[in-house]
């Protein structure tokens, strides 16, 4: 089963370098194709390639049911990506399940996360910080957002959907003012084994980010394009206007867009757009915000 898995992994890597249509030995599921398609096509539209592919994968769990073979498994991807004469290591990681019966692979996709998780305490108390001037420090925002993309500081509680909490992780890092304790839909706060939802929900920090007069604040920008490194990108990938993910600018490209940082599906130089993920949708919308100072 593990050979069988690493010779998934070895052809998806294979299809993905390169700008040519390849074939595989391996066949491979629709969503794993029409991800690498994607991918390809988005490579293709910024003058980029991927040179190089590296897989790894983990076994976290293993469990027999009713005569069939259900693994869990992490894969972290490693992409060597050229644009024009430059080089930089795009990474990602994500969560999946296979099935097999009787050694035969039969099932193999990414499990699904859930959406908007904040039903449980956290151990850690910050001091209210309401009204004090501050000056975003966003080299200490992409510090902490290039330390923590793949790993979980441990002074901070971990939820399912851990993406909104890893951006207001880093916001705080690069200075931010916390605010509005202990009123949870008021200000952007954590404290007292309790926290804000605009702390860990995405659609809740996209709104607070549109409306705070104090303490942590930004500015809404119309494009990608003038966003600064440490500034935010929300995406609301249904087009319902319920924001569900975000990101923090660790990078721009060769062209001035945005590469950014976010987890969930735990990412590092990821191309804002968001084209090759699972979770687009041409419905897709997006809001640019750059943090201002006050």
């Amino acid at each position: 089963m593990k050979s069988t898995l690493t010779k998934v992994l070895e052809a998806k890597a294979q299809l993905l370098v390169g700008n040519s249509r390849g074939e595989s030995s391996v066949r491979l599921p629709d969503k794993d194709l029409e991800f690498i398609q994607r991918k390809k096509e988005l490579m293709k539209k910024r003058s980029a390639e991927i040179v190089k592919c590296n897989t790894n994968g983990q076994i976290i769990s293993k469990n027999e049911v009713e005569g069939k073979t259900h693994l869990n498994y992490l894969v972290h991807f490693q992409y060597l990506i050229r644009q024009n004469k430059n080089l930089y290591v795009e990474e990602h990681c994500e969560e999946r399940k296979a099935v097999f019966t009787l050694n035969k692979l039969i099932y193999d996709e990414e499990v699904q996360k859930q959406v908007d998780s904040f039903n449980e305490p956290i151990e850690r108390e910050i001091g209210e910080e309401t009204n004090r001037n501050f000056k975003y420090n966003r080299l200490a925002a992409v510090q902490y957002a290039e330390r923590w993309w793949n790993d979980y500081n441990p002074k901070y509680k971990k939820f399912t959907d851990n993406c909104t909490n890893f951006i207001s992780q880093c916001l705080h890092a690069g200075g931010a003012p916390m605010h509005g304790y202990p009123n949870r839909g008021n200000g952007w706060w954590m404290q007292n084994n309790n926290w804000s939802y605009s702390w860990s929900v995405a659609n809740a920090l996209r709104l607070y980010l549109s409306n705070s007069k104090k303490g942590l604040q930004a500015r809404e920008v119309s494009s990608p394009r003038e966003l600064l490194l440490g500034d935010l990108i929300c995406y609301d990938f249904e087009g319902d206007g319920r924001f569900n993910h975000n990101t923090i600018v660790v990078a721009k490209d060769i062209a001035g867009y945005p590469l950014v940082n976010a987890q969930t599906q735990n990412s590092r130089m990821r191309y804002w757009s968001y084209y090759d993920s699972t979770a687009y949708t041409p419905n897709i919308k997006y809001k640019f915000f750059h943090i201002i100072n006050n």
